[in-house]
Order: C-alpha cells, then structure tokens, then sequence
C-alpha cells in the first residue's frame, strides 16, 4: 500500500504501455494524473476528471510549452504536490529518407525536451522521496533503418536520465527503461517472432509497467541514474550468418 494517495503522473497515458502504467498505479492506490494528445471519450472537453478512478486525464500535446504550463498548473492546484513522473510519451518515427527538419525537431520536443521541462516545472514540487522513470527504448543502443527521430529521442532521454539524477541528487531519484519488443495490441506470438527471443516470447505492457513501479517504490530506494533494459535478451544475443541457424537474407 506505499503508493495509497501518492501522486502519479503520466505522460502517454491514455494508450499502450502508458495506460498500463497509469492503471496499475490506480490499482495500486495512487492519485494517476495522465497527458495525452488523445482523449478518453471521442467529442470530450479538454479536461476530463475520471472522478471514480481518482484520474486526471489532460488533453494536450506535451509538444508544446502552454499545454505542460497548463497542466502543471491543473496537477499541482488539486494535490499540491507530485510523488512520482513518468515520462512515456511516445516520439514520431521517420528516417533520414523521409523526415523533415520540423519532424525531427518535433520528435525531440516530444521525447527530450518535454521530459526536461516538465520536470523543471515539477522540481519545486516533488515530495520526499519522490522518483521519476523515463521510458527510453532499446533503440538506443542498436537501430533499424530509417528511424532517426524517433531513435536519437530516445537515446537523448537515456542521456537526460543520468544527467538528471546527478542534478536532482538527494530530493529525485531518476531511472529510465529500455523496452523490447512490446506488444500493445493484445496480439500472441509464435513460431520465429518469439523464439528469437532469448526468453522465449514477445514482451507485454505489464512487464515495463511492474519495472517502473518497482523504481518508484521504497525497494529501489539505492538506485538512482541507472537505464534498465527490458527486451527478454535481445540486444545482449550475438547473430552470425549461418550460426545456430541464422541465415540473411537479401
């Protein structure tokens, strides 16, 4: 029950590993304040209190510098204070082919910067003990092609973690989460797109959200800048052509 009336904020929220995040916090008793570019109900105001679940859920784009303000201002004037941040929201994906100058930009304003302001914002008003997780992606350390914006934002918040907890040292500790493939939808997979994985399956929200709410808890009270990497193996598993059956094909 550590987390009975804490006050949680969460970036991304209304979908995906975010909502998963969001709800088990619920679950587990928090106060969930949620900013999402999408709304719970089709046609809702801008602001919508979710009086039954103790949610606040904003609408806004984290991409600009009022609606964080706003948001802010909303959280910090119903509870006064905030125990734990989690910045989730998700970057655009475009590559060096396709990506503009303002897509790339704009994918940085979403990943980096509203991450780094947001938390400015907050620094005044985090309780004791409070804790930030930023969501990072394995992507920052290995890449497909053609995913530059979306893969040098999450390489910046990896950065912006350790940095941040050496600033924040002794009021914010501040970690971040390399997912895998996760997948969203509820879809089950088999055969080659789960074997490959060292252990065996495809990653589900509920093993980024039991990380990010292990790092908020009393128990990770000694880690702090640390980037934890959950993607069941992938990226510590050495290919060869023609090793242990895999083979590239062009």
């Amino acid at each position: 029950m550590q987390f009975k009336d804490k006050v949680a904020v969460v970036t991304g929220g209304a979908q995906g590993i975010g909502r998963c995040i969001a709800e088990e916090f619920g679950r587990a008793g928090a106060h969930v304040c949620v900013i999402d570019k999408i709304a719970v109900q089709p046609g809702q105001a801008s602001m919508h209190d979710e009086v039954n679940q103790g949610r606040l859920h904003f609408v806004g784009d984290i991409a600009d510098k009022t609606v964080l303000e706003k948001f802010v201002d909303e959280v910090i004037g119903r509870y006064g204070h905030v125990d734990y941040l989690i910045n989730n929201a998700l970057p655009l994906m475009k590559g060096i082919d396709e990506c503009t100058f303002e897509e790339f930009q704009y994918a940085l304003s979403v990943g980096v910067t509203a991450p780094f302001y947001l938390t400015k914002l907050l620094t005044p008003h985090f309780a004791p003990d409070a804790a930030i997780v930023n969501i990072s992606s394995s992507r920052d350390r290995m890449s497909q092609p053609q995913t530059e914006s979306y893969t040098a934002a999450k390489g910046g918040i990896a950065a912006l973690t350790h940095a941040l907890a050496v600033s924040l040292a002794g009021r914010v500790r501040v970690n971040s989460i390399s997912p895998g493939w996760i997948e969203t939808r509820g879809m089950t997979y088999s055969g080659p797109d789960a074997v490959q994985q060292p252990v065996g399956r495809v990653g589900t929200p509920m093993d980024i959200a039991a990380m990010t709410l292990f790092l908020c808890s009393d128990q990770a009270g000694f880690i702090t800048g640390e980037n934890i990497c959950i993607d069941g193996g992938m990226t510590r598993q050495m290919i060869y052509h023609g090793d242990h059956g895999w083979s590239l094909e062009q």
